[in-house]
């Protein structure tokens, strides 16, 4: 891992969230790389090229045409090479079944998209600044789901 800066994704093929999830990366003055993904297909060739550098943490969208979040979730952590990576979950939906879905899955946190984009450089802010190899060894429910 590049100490100088974070490497973050985002998979989600709404545009608008896309630009509002960069500026809020520009904002926060965090030294970030951001790469954006506008489909779980385009996201999965990328992770599975072994010669592209892999994000140190992925926020990832349910509900996206041609591959769900979850099942880039489950893709993720059946193969070795990226099942460490840390993953939020990055969704409109509220759902209780989404967030059981995606913990039992092995997701480290789930959020639900902030509609104020002070809101969003808020909630962005605490999760790059957690450590998750730390944080992950005692996840529990209560805890997953993050509230702002």
């Amino acid at each position: 891992m590049n100490s100088d800066y974070i490497n973050i994704a985002l998979a989600d093929d709404d545009e608008d969230d896309r630009l509002f999830f960069t500026e809020a990366f520009e904002e926060l003055k965090i030294k970030s790389k951001v790469l954006l993904f506008k489909d779980g297909i385009e996201l999965m060739e990328y992770l599975n090229d072994s010669a592209n550098t892999l994000p140190n943490l992925l926020f990832l969208d349910l509900n996206m045409p041609k591959k769900s979040g979850l099942e880039c979730l489950k893709d993720i952590k059946a193969t070795k090479r990226l099942s460490d990576m840390a993953i939020a979950i990055y969704s409109t939906s509220a759902s209780e079944e989404d967030i059981e879905n995606t913990f039992v899955k092995g997701a480290n946190v789930y959020i639900k998209k902030p509609n104020d984009f002070e809101k969003l450089k808020k909630v962005l802010s605490e999760v790059v600044t957690t450590n998750w190899q730390y944080h992950t060894s005692g996840l529990n429910k209560d805890n997953f789901l993050l509230r702002l």
